[in-house]
C-alpha cells in the first residue's frame, strides 16, 4: 500500500466533519430503512430485482436492439459505443454543430465515468451540475464522496464559503437559505442552457422509455427546457419489460435514502416540442465500456444487478469512517471497488480493494443480492495472479503451509514472549511492532497448546463422535475455549477427537488472494478431519466454520481442481458450528442447565461470519437464555468489531475506531459480560476492553455456557 493511499486514509480519519457526518447518517439510516420497509417483503422484492436484472445481464444485445427500434420509432436518436472517448466526441459534435455554448447536468455518473465535463470545458463550453450536491462538489473543486449524497462529507460552514467564494460574497451557513441561494442561481442556468444532459435509473426495451429518479426536480427542468437532450446510459440499465420497473422504484428510495418514493419519478418516451413549439432533440448513449464483457464474466455478471442506490455505503463499517474519497473512484465503496476494476482497469482497484474487511453486512441490504465481499475476494485472488505475491507475503504462507514449521515457531514463541506477557495479555510491543498493541492488548501464547492438552485429556469412549477443528486462534492461544466445547459435548455423550494433522483454515490467504496457498489448506484439512469416521466436524470459530463448510469447495472451484470437491464436500456436510449444535443437543434433551438459575445480565455480539454466512444468531441468545442470563442487546450487536483476521494487523487505523465503537455500545448496555462466538472477536474486544481498564470481561459462548449445565 503506498504512502500516499495510506496518508489519504490517515486524513479522514482525523477529518471529525466527515466521520462525523458519516456516521450520523450510517446511525440514522438503518432504523429509517427499516421503517420504510414496514409491510413490505424486501426478500421478495430484491430476489425480483436480481432475476430480472440479471435476465437482463444475459440478453444485454437483445435488448439493447430491442430497445433501439422502440425508442427511435418514438422519435429519439439512439447511439451504442463500448468507447468512452466516442461517448465524448458524440456529445461534442452534436453541441458544436448546434452552437451550443451551455450545458446543464443533471446527476449523472455515468458522465463521470467518462470525465464528460473536463472534456467539453476543454473545447469552451460551459458545463454546469444542478443536483445540488454535485454543484457544490464542482464549484470546491473536488469530487463526489458518496454515490447518492455526492456533498455528505462537507459541513453547512464549508459550503456557505465555497458559495461565497466562488458565486457571490457574503453567504451564511443557514441551509434554507443556502437552498434558495442555489436554487435562484441554477434557474437561469436553465433557461440559458443550449443541452441539457442526465443519466437514466432505467431503460425499457418494450417501451424504450427512460426512468429517472430524482428528489430536486432539476432533472425535469434539464430535460425539459434545453432544446436538446443528451441521456448517458450505461447498458446495465436496460431492463426488458415495463413491470420490470415496479421493484426496482419499490426499493431504490427505500435503500437508498429510506424513503418510500423519491419526489420525482419521471419517464421520458421520445421527445416531446420543445416550450417554442419547435421539436426537440432526444439523444439516448448505450454506453458499453466493458459492461458487455462483464456480464460474460460467470462470476462478476452478478454485479450488472446493482442498481446504484448505495446501501453498501450505507452500511459499511469502512466506509462511514473513511468516505468515497479513499474507498473508491468514480463509483464508491464496496460496489464501486468491483465497477472500478472493470470500467477503469484492474489496477485501480488494487489499493481501495483492501478496504473491505469481509464483514458482509452489504450482502443484508443490497436490493441486488451482489455478493459484494465475495467479488472483492475475487478480485484480490486476480491482482494477485497478476502481480504475483510479495516476499513477505510468499514467506508468511509458506510458513503456514508447512504445519510442523508453524506449530513448532507459535510453541517458540509462546517461550519468546515471557518477558511481555502479563496476566495473560501482551500490553506492549517494542519498536516497529508497537501499532499492534496501540489500540488493544494482545493474547498471549498459551504456555500449553489445546492439540497438546488432549493428550493429556481422558474422555469417555462414546459411540458418537465428533471431530473438533479449532483453528490457530484456540489451539494456541486460547484452549480454554477448546476445553469448554469438549466437556459441553462429553456431557452429551459425544465422544470429541482432535485430528493433528488439521492445520490453519487458509482463511488469512483466500483473504489476501492467495487461493493457491489456501487450497493446499483446504486439502491438509480435508484429509485431517476426514481421517476417522466421525458424526460431526465441530468448529467454534465462525471464520473457520465457514472456510470448512464453504470457502474450501470455492476456492478449488475458482482453481479448477474439480479433483479436490468430492472431499471438500463431504467435509462440509458434517461441519457445524458450535451454538448450532448444542441448541440441537439442547432441543433433544441431551443437554440441560440448572434450573431457577438468574446469572444477571450479558450482551451479546454478533460475529459477522456467523450471522451473515452461517445465518446463526438465534441459537447462541437462546441458549444464553435457557442457562439463566439475561440479555442486554447493544446497538448495533450485529456491526463488525473491526478484527477483520489480518485485517487488524493491515489497518491497525482503521480497526481501532471500529472497535471503538462496539466498545461504547458494549458498556452502554450496563452488562459485565460481552458474550461472543467468535475467538477472533474475543481477542480484538477482551483487549480493547482491557486497554481501556473496563471492567467488561469478554468470553466464548462456549465458556460461559459450560459453567451452566447440570
Amino acid at each position: 500500500m503506498r504512502k500516499e493511499f495510506r496518508d489519504s486514509i490517515n486524513t479522514a480519519l482525523h477529518n471529525p466533519n466527515l466521520t462525523g457526518a458519516l456516521g450520523r447518517f450510517s446511525e440514522a439510516y438503518r432504523t429509517s430503512r427499516e421503517k420504510a420497509y414496514e409491510g413490505v417483503d424486501f426478500e421478495a422484492v430484491r430476489t425480483q430485482i436480481a432475476e430480472r436484472k440479471g435476465y437482463a445481464a444475459s440478453h444485454l444485445d437483445e435488448l439493447a436492439e430491442r430497445f433501439t427500434q422502440q425508442a427511435e420509432a418514438r422519435g429519439a436518436k439512439v447511439f451504442r459505443t463500448d468507447d468512452p472517448a466516442k461517448v465524448r466526441e458524440y456529445i461534442l459534435e452534436l453541441a458544436q454543430q448546434n452552437g451550443v455554448k451551455s450545458v446543464v447536468k443533471s446527476k449523472s455518473m455515468a458522465s463521470e465515468e467518462i470525465h464528460l465535463n473536463p472534456y467539453l470545458e476543454k473545447a469552451g463550453i460551459e458545463v454546469r451540475e444542478t443536483d445540488l450536491g454535485e454543484w457544490i462538489v464542482q464549484l470546491a473543486k473536488q469530487t463526489p464522496s458518496h454515490m447518492v449524497m455526492p456533498a455528505i462529507h462537507m459541513t453547512k460552514e464549508e459550503v456557505a464559503d465555497v458559495f461565497s467564494q466562488e458565486v457571490e460574497v457574503g453567504q451564511t451557513p443557514d441551509i434554507p437559505k443556502l437552498v434558495k441561494f442555489a436554487r435562484g442561481k441554477l434557474r437561469t442556468r436553465f433557461l440559458s442552457a443550449g443541452m441539457g444532459v442526465t443519466g437514466a435509473n432505467i431503460a425499457v426495451a418494450e417501451t424504450g422509455s427512460l426512468v429517472i429518479i430524482t428528489n430536486e426536480g432539476n432533472a425535469r427542468l434539464v430535460t425539459t427546457l434545453p432544446k436538446i437532450h443528451v441521456a448517458i446510459v450505461g447498458i446495465e440499465k436496460l431492463m426488458s419489460e415495463f413491470a420490470d420497473v415496479v421493484p426496482v422504484l419499490t426499493a431504490l428510495p427505500r435503500s437508498a435514502t429510506a424513503q418510500l418514493l423519491t419526489s420525482y419519478v419521471s419517464i421520458i418516451s421520445g421527445p416531446v416540442p420543445n416550450t417554442d413549439g419547435t421539436p426537440k432533440q432526444l439523444h439516448i448513449i448505450l454506453m458499453d465500456n466493458r459492461r458487455t464483457e462483464m456480464s460474460q464474466d460467470p462470476k462478476f455478471k452478478q454485479a450488472l444487478q446493482c442498481i446504484r442506490c448505495a446501501s453498501c455505503l450505507n452500511v459499511c463499517p469502512v466506509f462511514r469512517l473513511v468516505g468515497g474519497h479513499v474507498f473508491g473512484k468514480i463509483y464508491t465503496g464496496g460496489i464501486g471497488t468491483i465497477l472500478t476494476a472493470w470500467f477503469d482497469a484492474l489496477k485501480s482497484s488494487d489499493e481501495i480493494q483492501g478496504l473491505c474487511i469481509q464483514c458482509g453486512n452489504c450482502t443484508q441490504f443490497c436490493p441486488g443480492k451482489i455478493d459484494i465481499p465475495g467479488l472483492i475476494l475475487e478480485l484480490r485472488r486476480r491482482i494477485a495472479v497478476e502481480k504475483g505475491q510479495t516476499v513477505a507475503q510468499k514467506a508468511i504462507f509458506s510458513v503456514v503451509n508447512n504445519r510442523r514449521l508453524f506449530h513448532s515457531m507459535l510453541r517458540t514463541a509462546s517461550l519468546a514472549q515471557k518477558p511481555l506477557a502479563k496476566d495473560g495479555f501482551i500490553r506492549h510491543l517494542p519498536f516497529f511492532l508497537s501499532d499492534m498493541t496501540e489500540f488493544r492488548s494482545l493474547p498471549a501464547i498459551a504456555d500449553v497448546p489445546l492439540r497438546d492438552k488432549f493428550k493429556a485429556n481422558t474422555q469417555t469412549a462414546h459411540k458418537e463422535k465428533a471431530a473438533f477443528y479449532s483453528g490457530c486462534l484456540i489451539d494456541f492461544a486460547y484452549p480454554e475455549m477448546g476445553e469448554a466445547v469438549v466437556k459441553i459435548l462429553n456431557k452429551a455423550g459425544i465422544e470429541v477427537i482432535f485430528p493433528e494433522g488439521q492445520t490453519c483454515c487458509g482463511a488469512p490467504a483466500r483473504f489476501s488472494g492467495a487461493y493457491e496457498v489456501a487450497a493446499q489448506n483446504a486439502s491438509d484439512n480435508i484429509n485431517a478431519l476426514l481421517e476417522q469416521d466421525v458424526e460431526y466436524v465441530i468448529s467454534a470459530c465462525p471464520t473457520c466454520t465457514v472456510a470448512l463448510k464453504h470457502d474450501f469447495i470455492s476456492t478449488f472451484e475458482s482453481l479448477g481442481q474439480t479433483d479436490s470437491l468430492p472431499g471438500a464436500r463431504a467435509l462440509a456436510a458434517k461441519v457445524v458450528d458450535f451454538s448450532t449444535l448444542v441448541k440441537k443437543l439442547v432441543d433433544e434433551g441431551r443437554l440441560t442447565f440448572r434450573e431457577g438459575q438468574q446469572l444477571g445480565k450479558v450482551t451479546y455480539h454478533d460475529s459477522c461470519h456467523l450471522k451473515r454466512t452461517l445465518n446463526v444468531s438465534q441459537q447462541p441468545r437462546e441458549l444464553l437464555t435457557k442457562a439463566g442470563f439475561e440479555i442486554s442487546e447493544m446497538y448495533e450487536a450485529d456491526m463488525c468489531c473491526g478484527m477483520g483476521g489480518s485485517y487488524s494487523l493491515k489497518l491497525p487505523e482503521i480497526s481501532a475506531p471500529i472497535l471503538e465503537r462496539k466498545l461504547k455500545n458494549i458498556k452502554e448496555t450496563g452488562a459485565p459480560l460481552v458474550v461472543m462466538d467468535c475467538p477472533g472477536c474475543v481477542m480484538q474486544i477482551r483487549g480493547g476492553l482491557d486497554k481501556n481498564g473496563a471492567e467488561i470481561k469478554a468470553e466464548h459462548t462456549a465458556q460461559r455456557l459450560a459453567e451452566e449445565l447440570e
